[in-house]
């Protein structure tokens, strides 16, 4: 088909027309960065965790007296051992996505900077089975390691031996057996005795792409800052052993306040705001497609009754019914062509955008060459009604004067 005719028919109408173009780069810009980022919100939330996710149970206790912690935290923990069906009981810090999240900087290095925020667990006894870690080196804390295990003034551990996430140990000793390496910051030193399968980040989303499997675990002897029980069953059992050990500690510690919940509602809980986001972006995304679709069936059904006559002059030198119909199609697809291509650079200037301000990572090239097809294809249906009824405009109307 003959471009030129288009290109001076554009050209008169080039206010409409430049519209037209803005509205789809807008729409392709947005697209392209919305479902990236419904993408990452999905697969964040089904993050992999080195942990028995579907069989643990987490209870807060608060209002404990520090100064008999040590003792009720070994009190309670018999008891919560002794409930049916239980396979373990511990006490940590905190859990992975878990409200309470203690972050460090690590290095292999003694001196060195970190630049990435490790997550900081400090771990009783038979933590490693009541979280379902799985060692993939080494060895786990032995009982004298436990009993040294005491937070320093700076809040450091004073056991001087760690178990570490695969992702560190490759991330520090690439290439390396990470087993009696040594790990620093701010002057302390601690031995890797053990490497576990990637425990996900406290707090994902604090702690960056860098820190999300990046974790430290340290020994700890009964303080009061073990806080939080891990209680470990079947997942069958999990509702009716939680209920249970809530009643348990409830009779041990009539003044401390319980928060007892399935570690899967903690994964609900923290990926709450990022399946939120993924719905308004969705809706944003509809939204934007909606308008631009509209904004291109006005447009050319505006410019399909101001040129009746045209076409029908167009008709009746003997123009077809598809000549017509490929007219406005080709019409639509220069502008769509032209709003893809500023939509592709509006869409790459965003996403750098993201990058340095919050810790987005880079859009793979595909969501580019995805929203472009998208683009096109929603111009194509969109002019396609305004299209047909140009093309079925009949001869008689070259004829008519008004």
């Amino acid at each position: 088909m003959e471009i030129r005719p288009i290109l001076a028919s554009l050209h008169k109408h080039r206010i409409p027309a430049l519209l037209i173009v803005l509205e789809i780069a807008l729409a392709c810009a947005v697209l392209c960065n919305a479902v990236f980022m419904v993408t990452q919100c999905v697969i964040d939330g089904r993050a992999p965790n080195g942990i028995d996710e579907q069989g643990i149970s987490v209870i807060h206790i608060g209002g404990l007296d520090s100064r008999l912690a040590a003792d009720s935290v070994s009190r309670d923990l018999a008891a919560l051992r002794a409930v049916p069906e239980v396979k373990a009981a511990a006490a940590i810090n905190d859990v992975p996505l878990g409200p309470r999240a203690r972050f460090n900087g690590f290095t292999n290095k003694p001196n060195a900077e970190s630049q990435v925020n490790s997550s900081v667990y400090l771990i009783g006894r038979n933590a490693e089975q009541a979280l379902g870690l799985r060692l993939l080196q080494g060895r786990y804390f032995t009982a004298g390691e436990y009993a040294q295990g005491e937070l320093l003034p700076n809040q450091h551990s004073a056991s001087h031996v760690v178990l570490v996430n695969q992702n560190d140990a490759r991330r520090w000793w690439p290439g390396q057996n990470a087993l009696g390496q040594q790990i620093y910051s701010d002057g302390d030193a601690w031995t890797v005795v053990g490497v576990i399968a990637d425990v996900i980040a406290q707090d994902p989303g604090f702690a960056g792409v860098a820190g999300k499997y990046s974790g430290v675990f340290f020994p700890q002897r009964p303080s009061a800052e073990l806080n939080d029980y891990i209680v470990r069953s079947d997942p069958a059992d999990r509702d009716r052993v939680l209920q249970q050990a809530m009643q348990t500690l409830g009779k041990l510690e009539p003044g401390a306040v319980l928060d007892g919940k399935p570690f899967t509602d903690v994964r609900a809980d923290y990926f709450a705001g990022s399946r939120n986001l993924a719905w308004m972006l969705l809706l944003v995304c509809v939204v934007m497609l909606a308008v631009t679709a509209l904004g291109i069936v006005g447009l050319t059904s505006f410019w399909v009754g101001q040129r009746r006559k045209q076409i029908g002059i167009r008709r009746a030198v003997g123009a077809s019914y598809g000549q017509i119909l490929a007219y406005f199609q080709t019409e639509n697809f220069l502008l769509s062509t032209a709003g893809v291509l500023l939509g592709l650079m509006l869409a790459f200037a965003i996403n750098i955008y993201l990058m340095r301000h919050y810790e987005v990572e880079r859009m793979p090239w595909y969501y580019l060459g995805g929203g472009a097809a998208a683009l096109w294809l929603l111009g194509q249906l969109a002019v396609l009604g305004p299209a047909l009824r140009a093309a079925s405009v009949p001869p008689v109307e070259a004829t008519r004067t008004v």
